[in-house]
């Protein structure tokens, strides 16, 4: 098993990386930002200690909530483009 970064967790814990920074130093472990490595034993321990969220991972998703469209009501009522103007003779 390979070594896995701070922010790889938090991801797959559905928490901020801040979270797992300050839960690995509390565990005694040395890590200083989010793109830092973690061994495999401290891993397991990591994970046993700081369940996964249920479901969508228990946070708000990293894309935006999409657009709301406008209502027919509202399209109809927004002034209408101007037409381009007619040629002059």
């Amino acid at each position: 098993m390979a070594k896995v970064r701070v922010y790889e967790l938090a991801k797959e814990l559905g928490v901020d990386s801040k979270t797992v920074l300050s839960k690995l130093q509390d565990m005694g472990e040395f890590v200083r930002s989010a793109s830092s490595t973690v061994e495999p034993p401290v891993v397991r321990r990591l994970r046993e200690q700081m369940p996964a969220a249920e479901g969508a991972g228990g946070r708000k998703s990293a894309k935006p909530a999409p657009r709301p469209t406008p209502s027919p009501a509202a399209a109809a009522s927004a002034p209408a483009a101007p037409a381009r103007p007619a040629p002059a003779p």
